[in-house]
């Protein structure tokens, strides 16, 4: 049987508790030995929010990894930034488009980083960026919506102190007393009010009667206007218009002939021969009616011895004209 030696045996304890203690170290870190190789990526954030090293990383809740370390990038065009190195552990495949959101865990815990996934493109590997963004927590949401807030309660608060200071300027001891004044008159209009309604209410129960016998009259008045308005209605409003439309069309058949030149009157705006004739005749005649005026003699003969008849002698005035 082969004897093992104290020295043997202390030098293998200590490389088992070296193992240990490595092991516990890594695990700490956020590396398991145990589980196969690591896959870490990366992501850059301006400010993490208290995220610190082995968060939990998850996917829908459920942790896949660990925050494996936190440094200050060493590129000057994302001089400040920090980079954020954590490992995926489970065999879970995403594509670069997916986003790294720092989140709260809950109301008193710390914040962990959440993978949400995409699957759009090409795939991500280790050692890749993604894209890093933060979710605003239930205080960091309250802080943002009380912060408008607190500014318009501000304004208002400063608002508020120089309408104070305007005021105090106004009312100096001359503004109180006009104040006052105001006042009292306001008093004086309020007690000439209270007995002007006293007297109008003795007016009112005065002529109450009167009052009454108005609203009567007015309600026969309005009764008999109903009684009119129903007359009104019961005649035969119906019939006279179509009398009146028939007449209207007579007048219109009427002035129809006559400007188609039908009848006397029709005639007599057509026929311009006939209405000169006609006009030839009057002039003729009132010339023989004038004729007959002013010289009777010539028309009428009376004599009782039988006075020899005298040719007509056309008259002078009329070889003139």
């Amino acid at each position: 049987m082969i004897k093992i030696s104290r020295e043997l045996k202390a030098g293998i304890a200590a490389l088992v508790i070296l193992a240990l203690f490595y092991w516990g170290f890594s695990f700490l870190k956020g590396r398991n030995l145990f589980n196969g190789g690591l896959n870490s990526y990366y992501t850059t954030y301006k400010n993490i929010n208290g995220l610190k090293k082995s968060s939990a990383v998850t996917v829908n809740g459920f942790t896949v990894g660990k925050i494996l370390d936190i440094r200050f990038s060493n590129d000057p065009a994302k001089k400040g930034q920090l980079i954020v190195e954590f490992t995926i552990e489970e065999d879970l495949h995403f594509s670069k488009k997916s986003i790294a959101k720092i989140y709260s865990g809950g109301l008193m815990g710390g914040k962990s980083l959440a993978i949400i996934p995409s699957y759009d493109g090409d795939e991500a590997k280790p050692g890749d960026y993604l894209k890093g963004e933060i979710e605003s927590d239930i205080f960091s949401s309250i802080t943002n919506k009380l912060n408008p807030l607190q500014s318009k309660i501000e304004n208002v608060i400063v608002n508020i102190d120089s309408v104070t200071h305007h005021l105090n300027k106004m009312l100096n001891q001359r503004t109180i007393e006009n104040l006052n004044n105001s006042f009292e008159n306001i008093n004086l209009i309020m007690e000439s009010l209270k007995n002007t309604s006293a007297t109008v209410e003795v007016m009112m129960e005065s002529n109450q009667q009167n009052m009454n016998n108005t609203f009567s009259n007015i309600k026969n008045t309005t009764k008999n206007l109903k009684t009119f308005s129903d007359s009104l209605s019961k005649i035969k409003l119906l019939a006279i218009s179509e009398k009146i439309n028939r007449t209207a069309s007579h007048l219109d058949s009427i002035t129809a002939g006559i400007q188609a030149g039908e009848g006397t009157i029709g005639l007599l705006t057509k026929d311009e021969k006939l209405y000169n004739n006609l006009e030839a005749a009057s002039k003729e005649l009132e010339e023989l009616l004038r004729d007959v005026k002013e010289h009777p003699k010539r028309f009428v003969h009376f004599s009782i011895f039988g006075k020899k008849e005298r040719k007509y002698e056309e008259a002078t005035e009329t070889k003139e004209n």
